[in-house]
């Protein structure tokens, strides 16, 4: 699929071959990692339900980065659908201070998301919650079967590791196809998402694949500014959203995120005539009231040069305001609406990161961030210091 109305050689030209393509994957590559969650359902619902049954363990999501959002997506979804203590904690912060992250008493299943698993938080995470909890299991969840990651938890008892399939170990800069399989695999593996809803997701996702010039449209406004506001589930997707533009355009365009309710609280003062706003509206209809207070609010205000809704339902009875619908989501989870948003997030950072001239797939030529993070040293824990 070419959704940027661009050939493959001026794709190429611009440096943007990989982004582009594990963008566009995304629907195909979701029901190839289904059918792959589908074969291995018996052993990880052997490794899974005797957990989940004990009401005592603590279950952290954690990853790095993008991989870190993802816990931040799963976690509100999680919580409801257990009733157990979910939390969703970066490796980065787990490593740094494991004794605020960590109950050492409670059993802990620690799902670990990684693209390449070498990150050097990845194994350090894994190591300091067995050092530091009396009783732990892993989940593992990566693209990489070369990782330093998947290496370890395929060596190791009292784990599950699902290894996704080779295409979404993203070989760009900026994790995409990586981020939403990893995710899915996570809602598949605790039963957030029915194994028939993949197919729909993949159909919504197609569909703002689909809807490039809207996207290009805003691409090419001249913003300075974006802020991705969402809540619940979708709060992690804002962080992620933000993060995505800032990696895709090497901090050019400045991204933020927040809640919408708070957004009000001193971050709005960052809106200015070169702002774009972009709001993930939830169906959850008790939040999503707050929600379109502010995104009337922001409209009202008239100071941002655009603020944009996305959203399964009609956010403006009148039809005037700016939107970017996902038809026939109307009923869905807002776990689910994660997924086609998403790719919007990720499309619209490519194409302010080839309008602003950038090679996509290594925007930052000063070498001061990488694909796998460099220069990180690990430092033993002592827990007497």
């Amino acid at each position: 699929m070419n959704f940027l109305n661009m050939s493959q050689d001026e794709i190429d030209q611009s440096g943007a071959h990989w982004t582009t393509h594990e963008i566009a994957q995304q629907p195909q590559v979701w029901l190839k990692a289904q059918q792959s969650m589908t074969r291995d359902s018996g052993t990880r619902r052997a490794f899974l339900d005797p957990l989940l049954r004990r009401n005592e363990i603590q279950i952290v999501l954690t990853g790095a980065g993008t991989s870190a959002c993802i816990g931040e997506c799963l976690a509100p979804a999680l919580t409801r659908q257990l009733g157990m203590r979910v939390q969703a904690i970066a490796t980065t912060d787990l490593v740094a201070a494991p004794d605020t992250s960590l109950a050492a008493a409670a059993p802990v299943l620690l799902v670990s998301f990684a693209r390449s698993g070498n990150s050097p938080e990845s194994v350090a995470a894994l190591e300091l919650a067995e050092q530091f909890c009396a009783e732990c299991h892993h989940l593992i969840i990566t693209c990489n079967r070369e990782g330093a990651l998947y290496r370890r938890g395929m060596s190791s008892c009292n784990t599950h590791v699902v290894l996704l399939p080779d295409e979404t170990n993203d070989r760009g800069f900026a994790m995409t196809s990586s981020f939403s399989t990893m995710m899915l695999a996570a809602a598949l593996a605790f039963e957030l998402i029915a194994t028939a809803a993949t197919a729909t997701l993949a159909r919504w996702a197609s569909q703002v694949l689909a809807d490039f010039p809207a996207v290009t449209d805003l691409a090419r406004a001249g913003f300075e500014r974006v802020v991705y506001l969402g809540s619940r589930e979708l709060k992690g997707l804002a962080r992620e959203a933000a993060l995505k533009m800032l990696e895709l355009t090497d901090g050019r365009i400045v991204a933020v995120s927040d809640t919408p309710l708070g957004f009000r609280h001193g971050p709005k003062t960052i809106i200015d005539a070169k702002t774009l706003v972009v709001m993930f509206l939830c169906n959850n209809a008790y939040t999503r009231a707050y929600e379109l207070d502010l995104l009337n609010e922001l409209r009202r205000d008239g100071i941002a040069a655009r603020v944009i809704a996305l959203t399964a339902g009609n956010a403006d009875p009148e039809g005037s305001a700016e939107e970017v619908r996902i038809p026939d989501a109307a009923a869905a989870a807002d776990l689910d609406l994660c997924f086609p948003y998403a790719v919007f997030a990720q499309s619209l950072a490519l194409q302010q990161s080839l309008a602003l001239g950038f090679k996509s797939d290594a925007p930052n030529a000063r070498g001061v961030v990488n694909r796998v993070v460099q220069g990180v040293s690990i430092y033993p824990w002592d827990p007497h210091a």
